[in-house]
């Protein structure tokens, strides 16, 4: 592992700093360089990934199936073509047990990423992790990260809602909130219940733990104004951005193979210039 550069601490504490403002922190998750180039020139603080929408646009199923060096090469292309915050989707960081989850954590820091997504299912499985040993994995982070001088934002993913389809509502919130309450107390800066819609739910982890809480903005969710009073900090879209860009691309070519006109459409675009001046500074 590198010494960090002054740059990257900069660029970590800025990400901190983003999650108590008193704004909304919004993060419609990329998958390369492009996008996070784009998302900067429109004013965006920073950016985040989405680990199934980076393997899915380089041939791989997700679930850790893009090869663990690709990750890291196209994280370091994202991190030098721009100047602000990336939080990377590191699934569980491709480790399976703590020696490589070291080795793997210190490797992503020299990425220059300020933070990670950390998730709490056991890939290619419905299982979760034990709380006990997330927690663990938890530190494990936490203490590399400290090691290096790195103060690492980690995203505790928590993944009740779209693995515990057989607890009711009320034993959805109770496993939210205690692992919630283990994660802060293992080190985490905050919490990420995946999809989770439930006011309530909403409310109670982020007023009981405290901590800034991530939402997948998804059908059913509560408006902006709404997850301010709630107490949300932060607002991503998982793979949502890539399926609506594959969405035009399969409307597009639907509409070609039927000899359909499609001159209307492809008028609404951005030119090259404008494509080629996002990535004019960027690294060779």
């Amino acid at each position: 592992m590198t010494h960090l550069s002054q740059l990257q601490t900069d660029k970590e504490k800025k990400f901190h700093r983003l999650h108590n403002t008193g704004h909304l922190l919004i993060l419609p998750n990329i998958w390369d360089s492009l996008g996070a180039a784009l998302l900067e020139n429109l004013g965006y603080p920073a950016v985040a990934t989405s680990s199934s929408a980076m393997a899915l646009s380089n041939g791989y199923r997700d679930g850790e199936k893009l090869p663990f060096n690709e990750l890291l090469h196209i994280l370091k292309r994202i991190t030098q073509s721009v100047k602000i915050p990336v939080s990377a989707d590191v699934e569980t960081a491709y480790a399976t047990n703590h020696s490589v989850l070291k080795e793997n954590i210190g490797k992503l820091i020299d990425t220059g990423i300020a933070g990670i997504n950390y998730e709490d299912s056991k890939p290619g499985t419905t299982e979760m992790v034990s709380i006990k040993e997330q927690c663990e994995n938890i530190k494990m982070i936490k203490e590399t990260a400290r090691q290096s001088g790195s103060s690492l934002f980690l995203n505790a993913r928590i993944d009740v809602y779209i693995r515990g389809n057989h607890l009711s509502e009320e034993e959805k919130r109770t496993e939210v909130l205690q692992r919630g309450y283990a994660y802060k107390e293992a080190g985490a800066d905050g919490l990420y219940p995946i999809f989770i819609k439930n006011k309530e739910h909403i409310e109670a982890i982020s007023k009981e733990t405290g901590l800034p809480i991530n939402i997948t903005l998804a059908p059913g969710i509560p408006d902006f104004n709404s997850l301010k009073t709630l107490g949300v900090s932060r607002v991503s879209l998982a793979s949502g951005f890539l399926k609506n860009a594959v969405f035009t691309m399969k409307n597009i070519a639907e509409k070609l193979q039927r000899g359909e006109d499609v001159h209307e459409t492809l008028q609404q675009t951005v030119s090259s210039d404008y494509l080629n001046n996002l990535l004019s500074d960027s690294p060779a």
